[in-house]
């Protein structure tokens, strides 16, 4: 399975002195905001990201860290065959990705996702 990046995702908020820290300190760029999602890119290396989500997000399960793969149908087939804890199905996203959570070993949620080409 090709893996194209990985995510971590902080619970947090997100606000001036945090877009301060993030884009001013250490220089990433604003990438996407979804909700109360942020999520910060390195203008040099667009694979190394770091996302914030608020902690009052709504939802049943906030994911940890975001993987992103090739082939997420044949994550997603795979992981349902093994007996994984599926904690969110397999869907489309209005924003253009396909995606899937699942909860590791050791509890984490995990966001299994690939981009849409449209």
């Amino acid at each position: 399975m090709s893996i194209r990046r990985v995510v971590p995702i902080f619970r947090g908020r997100d606000g001036d002195d945090v877009r301060d820290f993030y884009v001013g300190l250490l220089g990433f760029r604003v990438a996407m905001e979804i909700g109360s999602m942020v999520t910060f890119a390195s203008p040099g290396n667009e694979t190394a990201q770091l996302s914030i989500i608020g902690e009052d997000a709504a939802g049943e399960a906030l994911p940890d860290v975001t993987i992103e793969v090739a082939d997420v149908d044949r994550l997603h087939d795979d992981a349902v065959r093994r007996g994984l804890e599926i904690v969110r199905p397999l869907r489309d996203e209005s924003w253009g990705v396909r995606r899937f959570f699942v909860r590791d070993p050791n509890g984490l949620v995990v966001n299994v996702m690939a981009h849409v080409r449209r």
